[in-house]
This record gives C-alpha cells, structure tokens and sequence, in this order.
C-alpha cells in the first residue's frame, strides 16, 4: 500500500517543507540554552497552579473534567477580554476567541484566509514557526526587513507600489510582531505602526498582530496595533505562554465578529476545558499587574547580563540590537555561518538558534544567530558568552588568517 496516495495535494506540497521544529538542535547534557524561548523556570507559578487547580476540584468537582467544562472557562474569556480593554482593545465577547496557545490561532488563521494564490507578507527575519504554519498553505510569500524601529514600513510601500504597477498580485495578509519582535528584539515605534495601518487600508490587505511579547517591554508598553485600528483590519494573538506557563496552552486571536465565527467554525470544540479552567482559577487569585511588572524587571536584568557580557567577551566586529523586551537578543558576525558555529558551540556546551531558520531563504540569515536571556540563571548566562566569546574569537582568526 502507498501511503502517500491517500493524502490530498495539499497535504502532499506541504510535508515537502521541511519538518516543523527542525531548528530546534539536539543538546548536550548541562549544555547552557542560550537557544531556549522558554520562561525561567524559577518563575512559572507552578505551585500558585498547584493552588489554583485544588480551589477549581474541590469547588466544582468533576465538572471542570468534562467535554463542556467549568463556568470558569467563560470567566477566562472575560478576564483576557480586561486585559485587553486595559491596554486600549475594546473586544466584545463575540470578537474574541481562546484558542490551544497562540500558534493554533496563527493555524486557524492561515487556514481561513490563506489559499495557494494568497500572498503573505512576513518581516524579516521572523518567527520561525510562524513561517512554517504559513508555508503549509501558500509558497507565495514576501519579505519585508526589519531594522532596530521594527518593520521597515516605508520598504513595504515601495514593495506595495511595485507590485501594484507590475500587475503583481498584493498580500492578502502581513504577519508582525510590533513589540520585542522574535527574534530582534526590536519593535515598531509608533510613527510606523500608524504607516502600517494607513498602508493596510490603501492596499487593502489584513495585519496579523502577534503580540506574544506585547506585556513584556522594558520601557514604556508600545500602542498594540489593534487599539488604533479603526477599520477592523487587525487580527490580534496573544498568549499567557511568555508570562504565565507555556504548557497551559492559553491563547486567543481578537478581530471582527465574522473572523472569529470563521475561526471557530474550523476549531469546532478542541479547546481544553480543564487547563482554561485551571488558568482562569489561577488568575482569580492573583494581582496579574504585579506580575507583569516582576517578570519585567527580571528579565530586563537578565537582559542587561547577557549584553554586559556581549560587550566584555565578543570581538569587536560581532554586532547586536539592543532589546526593547521579550526573550531575544540577535547578533550578526560578518564572515561566518552561523549553522557551521552551531556545531562547534555545542561541543563547548553553548546552544543558540542560528540565523537561517527565520528567514524564508535560508542564505539571508547565515551570519546571524539568536541569543535567548529568559531561561538561564545571569550566572550562566555569562559563562555560556564567555565559552562562545572565546570560539568566536578562534573562528574570526581562523578565517582571517585564510584570507592572507
């Protein structure tokens, strides 16, 4: 029998991809991860959930374990739809949907709107899963760079203009992350965020706002596009992965009522009453504000480790932006693959993420890779710069003395 026959044509264009996850390297035992997009662990609430779920069993029983669930999952709905309003969304019930973590949203999305003739606009570089979900549906994809400002709005007019002249079919859909963009760190300052939004209702395309790092900036929290979107042109996703716990699967995508009730539609009933119960009962006894403000402070301290250290262990050739927020540090080395580097580091005990896997052509990213400061302890953090600092240093030399 031929497996394969038995799977559509789309199916059979998408497994052509490369596998999902692929980026994710193999490491070694007591490897430092500086390649790790996960919270601290010293600092996902576990024994507060622990708390939270007894509350919710003793409560209401078996009724959280059932296909229907617990009240608390419409009270979840309700406590994300605060948040929301609080930083400038007003989202009604009927515009909001949970969803299983941001990247069912991200599928759900892609699936609705994105067909083999669509074609999608995505930063570059960007989220590496995001572009594996929309490679899943169309090969027609456009990159659009980001700078230390986030996207480069004015570039994405010109691709527009171009396009527009040429006869050239226009995006149906531009996918960002605005703030502490995955994985520069950098985001959109609000001049282009209202570019972005003008330039959508020109040209009549849809944003795609994954907002994932949008509580955690450093400074001042950045405008969400959805809270100056007046044509209803924003999709927004957000997550309680990045400051809650990863594992609850907690996410949701806001946008206009028809959206939503198409996402649904093809969503039908796979929530996960127990965990969006869990969570809900979880957030009923906390100040979700003075949390957000602690994991800010920590990770901005963390942040500060890992660029002290960049600065002290680094040859001077070796450049970064600076984070606004978020998880991620990204650094670019002139002369060297960074896929190649990989290698090496882990021998040393260091991972990271190397530069292609966020780019749609691989080659864009060869001399870039991606430093996370969110798992580690400071303390490892600066020996896993220091080890990779030392084989840069090695590296550099080696090629230059090749170039003699």
């Amino acid at each position: 029998m031929k497996i394969d026959s038995f799977f559509s044509n789309n199916i059979k264009k998408a497994l052509k991809n490369n596998p999902p996850g692929e980026w994710m390297p193999a490491l070694p035992e007591e490897c430092i991860r500086l390649s790790s997009g996960y919270p601290d662990p010293v600092l996902v609430p576990s024994q507060q959930i622990k708390e939270a779920v007894a509350k919710l069993i003793e409560e209401e029983q078996d009724l959280p374990l059932h296909y229907l669930g617990s009240p608390r999952i419409d009270l979840l709905k309700q406590q994300i739809q605060k948040r929301l309003h609080q930083r400038g969304m007003k989202v009604y019930e009927r515009e909001l949907l949970i969803t299983s973590g941001a990247c069912q949203a991200l599928d759900l999305i892609a699936r609705v709107i994105i067909d083999e003739e669509s074609v999608v606009a995505v930063e570059a570089p960007t989220y590496m899963e995001a572009l594996e979900i929309f490679q899943n549906y169309t090969k027609q994809i456009i990159n659009i760079p980001v700078d230390e400002n986030g996207l480069q709005t004015s570039l994405l007019e010109e691709v527009l203009k171009e396009r527009t002249q040429k006869g050239l079919p226009l995006p149906r859909i531009l996918y960002t992350i605005p703030t502490a963009q995955n994985p520069t760190g950098t985001t959109m300052d609000l001049e282009r965020r209202k570019h972005l939004l003008k330039l959508a209702g020109e040209y009549d395309f849809l944003i795609l706002e994954d907002d994932a790092y949008g509580e955690l900036s450093f400074g001042d929290s950045p405008i969400p596009l959805k809270a100056i979107d007046t044509e209803g042109r924003v999709l927004h996703v957000g997550s309680l992965s990045k400051v809650v716990a990863p594992g609850m699967r907690i996410g949701w995508v806001a946008g206009s009522e028809e959206f939503i009730t198409a996402f649904a539609w093809f969503k039908k009933d796979l929530d996960h009453p127990f965990a969006q119960a869990s969570v809900a009962s979880y957030l009923e006894e906390i100040d979700f504000e003075e949390r957000l403000n602690m994991l800010k402070e920590i990770y901005s301290k963390k942040c500060d480790t890992l660029i002290d250290a960049l600065q002290i262990y680094f040859p001077e050739s070796v450049t970064w932006y600076m984070p606004s927020g978020g998880y991620f540090v990204w650094v670019h080395i002139p002369g060297l693959d960074t896929s190649e580097l990989l290698v090496r580091s882990l021998v040393k005990g260091v991972s990271f993420i190397p530069g292609e896997y966020f780019f749609l052509k691989p080659q864009d990213g060869t001399e870039y890779f991606r430093l996370s400061f969110c798992y580690e302890s400071e303390a490892e953090i600066i020996e896993g710069i220091k080890r990779l600092g030392q084989l840069l240093t090695e590296r550099l030399k080696v090629n230059s003395s090749l170039l003699k």
